[in-house]
């Protein structure tokens, strides 16, 4: 049996690439443990400054597997309620992951695939990609976040709307209603994402976490309970080594070099 994910390095970019072409990349609880398994590897690992994920065969990914979720109909509710939370585990991996991941769309991007793509923190997508929120048309509701996700930057009604009739919104729709960052030519979404994680890799990783904490939680905090959380960010980023090297490049006029500083968690 074939590796579920494939992993491989671009200088300080880890790729991780789903690898279920015949399925069109549909979710497995095996792809749920070694995407959630690198991830944690990449955290620890400081010469990985950001990660790419996308999908093999043209796809990102088709959500669920239909035939692994006909049969749960026959477990009993508490079962199916601990299968969904492999899903839901792996979702929160991707959101707490410290360290910058970004999605590379190419193809279908439906339901949990849809999840997966939108919590990871930036988009890059082409153009004819496929975006749908498609339970509706298999009799389920939504999972994985997306109506969470969705609901960041698109209104109620669309929200319904998107829902309820399981459309199918191209990348150049998408990258329209906010969330895509780079919208590519059919076949460079991959190029352009390692584009913008090896720009994004060569930053300071304390500060870069902690500037992806704040924007997580921009959303649902109120602006007093946000300004604290800038105030505690900031005075613990100015005690820093990274800060001394950024303010200090500033000053001399030259690029700061942040890779030296990188050490594994504690």
């Amino acid at each position: 049996m074939s590796e579920v994910l494939l992993t491989r390095r671009e200088g300080a970019v880890l790729v991780l690439s789903n690898n279920n072409p015949a399925a069109r990349n549909a979710l497995s609880p095996e792809f749920y443990a070694a995407l959630t398994q690198a991830l944690a590897q990449a955290e620890a690992d400081p010469a990985v400054g950001a990660i790419v994920l996308t999908g093999e065969g043209g796809h990102f990914c088709s959500g669920g597997d239909l035939r692994q979720l006909a049969r749960r109909r026959e477990l009993p509710v508490e079962e199916r309620r601990a299968k969904l939370e492999g899903l839901h585990d792996l979702i929160r991996a991707v959101r707490d992951c410290r360290k910058p991941v970004i999605a590379a769309v190419e193809g279908a991007a439906a339901g949990a695939g849809l999840s997966l793509a939108l919590a990871c923190d930036m988009l890059v997508a082409a153009k004819n990609a496929v975006f749908s929120v498609a339970y509706v048309k298999v009799g389920l509701t939504p999972d994985g976040g997306a109506t969470a996700f969705l609901a960041e930057f698109v209104s109620r009604q669309l929200l319904t709307e998107l829902c309820l009739t399981g459309e199918r919104i191209s990348g150049e729709r998408l990258h329209a209603l906010g969330p895509v960052n780079r919208l590519a030519e059919p076949g460079d979404a991959l190029a352009q994402a390692l584009a913008l994680a090896t720009q994004v890799a060569a930053g300071p990783e304390l500060a870069m976490a902690r500037i992806k904490t704040l924007c997580r939680n921009a959303y649902a905090n109120t602006l007093q309970e946000q300004l604290e959380q800038e105030a505690q960010c900031m005075v613990q980023s100015q005690e820093t080594e990274e800060s001394r090297e950024g303010i200090g490049a500033f000053l001399e006029k030259r690029l700061p070099d942040f890779a030296p500083l990188r050490q594994p968690p504690a």
